[in-house]
């Protein structure tokens, strides 16, 4: 039997349901090989050559996949149509040695029995450059961030990170914040008509002042809105009219970018969520009626084009539904962005008979929401434009002239099923005016002068941001929702309403690294990079030359950058001859070369050294004072980065959470080790962890069936318990609580997936 690899779980149960056990269908759970996780992983002496390793959670995956494609006539690897989902087929071939000159690589826009069993009768070779064009974005962001990161915890404080594209959107955001505080306003003042027809029968209606003599007024006091009130006539006259049918076109479907914002606009969802629940209604969901079900097309694209055939089935549905004359006479046809990459259809619902309506008791709340705008979005992009009466009359009050606008809705078109953002923000009059003439003439029967301020610019939103990301050319749309995730998880905004506000250390980063990253930080220069890194996947590009390109400078800006403040001292070095300069790391302060990176010399500046040498280097260790008591460093930190227990019964465990050396302590609850490093505790005898409810320790305790598990000391006023370690913290995500697993920190709740990061 055939297999075929996707990267979901969910996607691969959505497809077995649709191919009915013709096939095997199996899940790598994304990448089954990155670069690692706490090193650079790119030889930058040997062309910038990736180093891949196996992620460690991914051993079983590989080897139950490798079983199976030994055993499969064919393997086909169905992972999204995107040059992400390219990269990870790549990898899955290299891993599983599926190079056999056979076409592996599978792709579709919608996950429905129709596309999938299209494209397993043409699968194609994996395509080389759109998984360099992957390769380049992964490794230059991971030198960017790799080497950023860590001056940046140097000069401002331990915690921080920087990326390629984060750190320019952080700017946009305290740049913006910079604007509103420096804003001063200015006064001005609106003066409006309240005018009536001299005959008695016609409407009153209202007009506003626009001109003086023919050019354009801005009253700016009280003073100069009671110059005009003196200066008008009781009486103005009707100088032009004009009438018309005035058209509104539907907006274009949804591409990635403008279904964040109108998520967030319409419905009050962060982009990150958006982007989520759109990946749960591409992959398929679980339904209690109709088992799994694919909702919507691929929801990663910047391109407006829709397939014919969806197109034709849209407008025999709408005609059905609404009438003909909803059908414009012509199919819509939208003009997708230059520069945006055309590879897949707009988002649209993968069987328009599945209406919100049909579908509201199959998915929850949020889910059901985004696909009603979705849905809507794409019907409404596919019918007849709407259609108004609309009039304009100017007026002359002596020199002063004066206007007003209204308009009647003639004809509904696509606002029957979807309103515009920019149709519900239209200030305009909702009926018409009176029907007036040329030469009439309206008595004024009150002025109403309004005092008003010229305002800031607005903080950015989660949609306003993706939008200017988006019309800057700023990283590509499937990294906007990503990018928003960082800035809020790592404090460097916080939300006053829907609105970014930066945080004080937001703006130490920004201002840090403009001033030595004058390019990175630059929003035309990065928006060029992406277009350059475009052009990888259109062939032809060697990737490693765009990066080669980059580097040298990007390189010596970090020398620059890292030796700019460094305190020059008297102590010169022992290897070169060079003065030494004073520097602050992780465990205090240190003395290097200002030689480096020629000399890489360092060494302790604390007078408190040990006698116990480190058993990896040889120096003496220095005595530290941390967060957790003393402990043993090797003083030629960073190269060494060696620390030991001190002062307390050395243990012969080792931390769970990080690695690090242990040592044993007594507690109320009996005996139990503290790591040296980052003072997580492992149990000895009874004593472990922290509870989550009421922040009491926890204890190890055996169930009736023998099996150990964590229970709070203070039972039974709290009635907490965990089969895993608990470390006392809640998750971000889901508000669950943080357990230690397999030496990583995650949600207790397998289904939620959180894993907190390390610093």
């Amino acid at each position: 039997m055939d297999l075929i690899i996707v990267e979901s779980p969910s996607k691969a149960k959505t497809i077995e349901k649709y191919l009915k056990g013709k096939y095997r269908v199996d899940a790598s759970g994304g990448h089954i090989r990155d670069l690692p996780e706490r090193q650079i992983g790119v030889d930058i002496a040997n062309n910038f050559e990736p180093k891949y390793t196996i992620n460690a959670d991914k051993k079983a995956t590989i080897a139950r996949l490798t079983e199976k494609a030994a055993k499969a006539s064919k393997v086909y690897l169905a992972t999204d149509p995107d040059r992400e989902g390219e990269a990870i087929s790549w990898h899955l071939e290299q891993v599983l040695q599926l190079k056999d000159g056979t076409p592996h690589r599978i792709e579709f826009n919608e996950i429905t029995e129709r596309a999938v069993t299209e494209a397993l009768k043409n699968p194609r070779e994996i395509n080389m450059s759109l998984v360099d064009a992957q390769q380049a974005r992964r490794v230059l962001d991971r030198l960017v961030g790799y080497k950023l990161s860590p001056f940046l915890c140097k000069r401002i404080k331990d915690g921080l990170s920087a990326g390629r594209v984060q750190s320019v959107a952080l700017r946009m955001v305290c740049d913006r914040e910079r604007e509103i505080l420096s804003f001063q306003p200015e006064e001005y003042w609106n003066l409006t008509a309240h005018l009536k027809g001299l005959d008695g029968k016609t409407a009153p209606f209202k007009a506003a002042l626009a001109t003086y003599q023919g050019k354009k007024i801005k009253v700016k006091n009280k003073e100069e809105a009671e110059e005009v009130e003196r200066a008008l006539p009781p009486d103005f006259t009707v100088t032009t009219v004009k009438k018309a049918v005035t058209k509104t076109h539907a907006p274009a479907p949804f591409t990635t970018s403008t279904l964040q914002q109108d998520g967030s606009n319409k419905l009050g969802i962060a982009a990150p969520q958006v982007m989520t629940l759109a990946q749960h209604l591409y992959e398929g969901i679980d339904t209690q009626k109709e088992g799994h079900i694919a909702f919507v097309t691929y929801i990663r694209t910047d391109s407006v084009r829709v397939s014919k055939e969806a197109q034709d089935k849209a407008r025999s549905f709408i005609a059905g539904k609404y009438g003909k004359d909803f059908v414009p006479t012509k199919p819509n046809v939208y003009k997708t962005k230059s520069g945006a990459q055309d590879a897949h259809e707009a988002i649209r619902p993968v069987d328009l008979s599945r209406t919100p309506e049909s579908v509201k008791d199959l998915l929850d709340r949020n889910h059901y929401r985004l696909y009603k705008l979705i849905y809507e979005r794409f019907l409404a992009s596919q019918m007849a434009e709407a259609k108004y009466n609309s009039m304009a009359i100017e007026l002359a009050g002596g020199d002063y002239g004066f206007k007003a606008t209204g308009r009647s809705m003639l004809f509904p078109g696509f606002t029957a099923v979807y309103q515009d953002s920019r149709e519900e923000t239209d200030e305009g009059d909702e009926k018409l005016l009176p029907d007036l003439k040329e030469g009439d003439f309206a008595h004024l029967t009150e002025l109403k002068k309004e005092q008003k301020f010229t305002k800031p610019p607005v903080r950015y939103s989660d949609a306003t941001l993706v939008k200017a990301m988006e019309d800057k050319g700023i990283g590509r749309p499937s990294t906007y929702a990503s990018v928003i995730a960082v800035l809020n998880k790592r404090n460097y905004v916080k939300k006053e309403g829907k609105f970014m506000m930066p945080t004080e250390v937001a703006f130490e980063i920004t201002d840090v690294l403009v001033k030595y990253f004058t390019d990175i930080m630059d929003v035309g220069f990065t928006a060029n990079m992406e277009e350059r890194l475009d052009t990888i996947e259109e062939g032809g590009k060697d990737w490693r030359g765009i990066i080669g390109e980059f580097y040298p400078g990007f390189a010596k800006n970090l020398l620059k950058a890292q030796a700019d403040g460094d305190e020059i001292t008297d102590e010169i070095c022992e290897k070169c001859g060079h003065p030494m300069v004073r520097r602050h790391g992780r465990f205090g302060e240190y003395l290097a070369c200002s030689n480096y990176p020629d000399c890489k010399n360092i060494k302790s500046t604390d007078e408190n050294v040990s006698p116990y040498k480190c058993e990896k280097c040889g120096a003496h260790m220095v005595i530290k004072e941390g967060k957790f008591g003393k402990f043993l460093a090797c003083p030629n930190f960073p190269e060494c980065k060696n620390i030991k227990p001190y002062g307390e019964q050395p243990s012969t465990e080792k931390c769970k959470a990080c690695g690090g050396e242990m040592f044993v302590k007594t507690g109320k609850f009996g005996k139990y080790s503290v790591c040296a490093v980052c003072g997580g505790t492992n149990n000895v005898s009874e004593m472990a962890g922290k509870c989550p409810t009421c922040g009491a320790p926890t204890k190890k305790m055996t169930s009736r069936a023998g099996k150990p598990f964590f229970g709070c000391s203070k039972y039974p006023d709290c009635s907490f318990m965990s089969w895993d370690f608990p470390t006392g913290e809640k998750c971000p995500k889901c508000g669950k609580f943080m357990v230690q697993r397999e030496g990583k920190e995650v949600c207790v709740d397998k289904r939620c997936g959180y894993e907190k990061e390390e610093d």
